[in-house]
């Protein structure tokens, strides 16, 4: 079970005002069906995918118990996170 946490839903709006629209099941398959997946900090994880030809979109998530808990997710270029897809 994937829920989100009120930062992250918060952060669909934030997106949406800047013009940038990211569904909540384009942040489910980052983290089921991620192009990469790293240790973050305190114990979470950061799942990566491309969304496009110039952007990753990275999730930042927690695993407790039964559920995965988005903590955030934002849209990155690229090239910037490049060797780690």
């Amino acid at each position: 079970m994937i829920v989100f946490s009120r930062h992250a839903k918060e952060k669909f709006k934030v997106l949406a005002r800047h013009g940038l629209s990211i569904s909540e099941s384009e942040v489910k398959e980052a983290i089921t069906e991620p192009d990469s997946v790293e240790t973050g900090k305190k114990s979470r994880f950061i799942a990566q995918k491309a969304i496009d030809e110039r952007h990753v979109l990275r999730v930042i998530y927690e695993k407790k118990e039964n559920k995965i808990i988005v903590v955030t997710f934002y849209p990155a270029r690229r090239g910037r996170y490049e060797n780690q897809l």
